[in-house]
């Protein structure tokens, strides 16, 4: 991977942990490393479910991977907050 890809995948992670973060209601108690951290994980993720259920390239903006990534944020902030919470 080249730096550029390392860029774009922390600005992306970065987009979809805040997306993934505007969709959990309340206010949670992670950082925003961890939310970029989350959100990169997510992507990845996310890309790879899309990959493997055929919607990963079409021909127009890619609204099934981005809502996929955005749950899996959701869904990792979720409990990432949830496991914080309970130290």
């Amino acid at each position: 991977m080249e730096i550029s890809g390392i860029i774009s995948a922390i600005v992306i992670g970065l987009i979809i942990g805040v997306l993934g973060r505007l969709v959990v209601p309340g206010r949670q108690h992670i950082g925003v490393l961890w939310t970029i951290v989350v959100g990169i994980v997510a992507a990845l993720i996310g890309s790879a479910i899309a990959a493997g259920l055929g919607v990963a390239d079409t021909k127009g903006p890619d609204w099934i991977e981005w809502l996929i990534q955005i749950a899996l944020a959701a869904v990792g902030i979720s409990a990432l907050d949830r496991a914080r919470s309970r130290r």
